[in-house]
């Protein structure tokens, strides 16, 4: 029930302590949302749909990336950089 007494603001702390690609992935997003409201007054030709799913594609498809890193990077500190941690564990039950 400890997650429950948590605040917002520090579950949002320890998920980027846990996680460092989450602020990255937000970042992300934020950027190329941002970027893309921008270039809407020069799009041209290019219809309004057509340019909002363009944004929303390329802002989940950085977020998608983000994560896969994240994932890939905990994978590798846990069974690569600190293989024998798990297997002391092990020992022990």
């Amino acid at each position: 029930m400890a997650s429950y007494d948590e605040h917002n603001d520090s579950k949002l702390v320890r998920k980027i302590k846990e996680n460092p690609f989450v602020p990255f992935g937000l970042a992300g997003c934020v950027a190329i949302v941002g970027h893309q409201l921008y270039k809407m007054k020069t799009r041209g030709n290019t219809k309004m749909s057509v340019h909002l799913i363009h944004m929303r594609v390329a802002a989940q498809g950085f977020v998608v990336g983000a994560m896969t890193i994240g994932v890939l990077y905990s994978m590798f500190k846990e069974y690569v950089i600190n293989p024998h941690e798990q297997q002391k564990g092990g020992e022990h039950k």
